[in-house]
């Protein structure tokens, strides 16, 4: 008989809240430092957000010749040219950044460069954003974000309590800034599938903080006189193995794609696998610890849903 797989046994008694003070510190440190880092360093962004015309390029024959490449573009004069190499030795990337081209400039610029390098190099893919368009996404990725974490908040106040959905909050702002924060340190191109991975991660993180809170509502109606500092701890204890497969499982998902899936996908996964880890974490060390510095109420006075 095949036994079910155990990450780890089903009665554990690890004291999870031994370190909150300590965990939340270093969690507003980071908060600080990407804040900083944002605000100092930026964020690359990439064509969607700056406007201006990515091709994709694949030497015929041989391996792709960065400095050749350089030398036949810087003729054009057609601005700021940014050369990549990724995937295949074979393979290249060329960035022309553009903001303030006109309707219709793009199409110039990708014929030019086509017909600089169409004797050595095979066009694969053709990206462009102009300018009004990049804008505007930037306002609707902005809205997209702080709609989700509004419909959140709505959310978890009308199944939990308010205190639950300080908790919630709390821990998807936690995810999002240190996220950004990770994106501005190490200068990773930030485009609209970084967006998508942030709206993952919010649902990712919110799912798992439910199911923590779920079991901390059972408890709580079940022992009416234990501390909240013990309850919310045997709680963790309960819902650690749900926590832990789903998260291995999911990052053994995500490290497939991100070594197989090809540079096109690897910053969304990348900021999913990011998520993931920073997800569980704020769940546990953050989300819980809200509630008892809230002091939750134990009378609940709405029925289970």
């Amino acid at each position: 008989m095949i036994k079910p797989i155990k990450l780890i046994k089903i009665d554990t008694h690890i004291n999870f809240l031994s370190r909150t003070k300590s965990l939340v510190t270093l969690s507003i440190f980071l908060i600080i430092l990407s804040v900083i880092l944002l605000l100092s360093r930026g964020l690359n962004y990439g064509i969607d957000f700056k406007g201006g015309t990515l091709i994709e390029v694949q030497k015929i024959t041989g391996n792709a010749d960065v400095a050749d490449v350089r030398l036949k573009l810087n003729t054009l004069d057609l601005g700021n040219i940014q050369l990549q190499e990724f995937g295949k030795e074979s393979d290249l990337l060329i960035r022309v950044e553009q903001p303030n081209n006109k309707e219709g400039e793009q199409q110039k610029i990708i014929t030019a460069i086509s017909d600089a390098i169409s004797n050595d190099y095979n066009i694969r893919r053709v990206e462009v954003v102009g300018p009004k368009v990049s804008s505007e996404l930037i306002k609707k990725g902005i809205i997209a974000v702080f709609s989700a974490i509004f419909c959140v908040l709505a959310y978890i106040w009308f199944r939990f309590e308010w205190q639950f959905s300080i908790g919630a909050i709390a821990a998807l702002v936690h995810d999002i800034i240190i996220t950004i924060g990770v994106f501005s340190l190490l200068q990773l191109e930030f485009n609209l599938s970084i967006i998508a991975a942030l709206l993952t991660i919010v649902g990712y993180s919110l799912n798992d903080t439910v199911v923590i809170y779920d079991r901390i509502r059972e408890e709580l109606r079940k022992y009416k006189k234990m501390p909240l500092f013990e309850l919310v701890n045997q709680a963790l204890n309960l819902t650690l193995s749900r926590t832990l497969m789903t998260s291995i499982t999911t990052l053994l998902a995500l490290i497939s794609l991100y070594l197989f899936g090809g540079e096109v996908i690897k910053g969304f996964t990348f900021a999913m696998i990011w998520g993931v880890l920073i997800g569980t974490y704020s769940s546990i060390f953050i989300a819980s610890p809200v509630l008892i510095k809230l002091n939750v109420k134990r009378d609940w006075s709405k029925k289970e849903q």
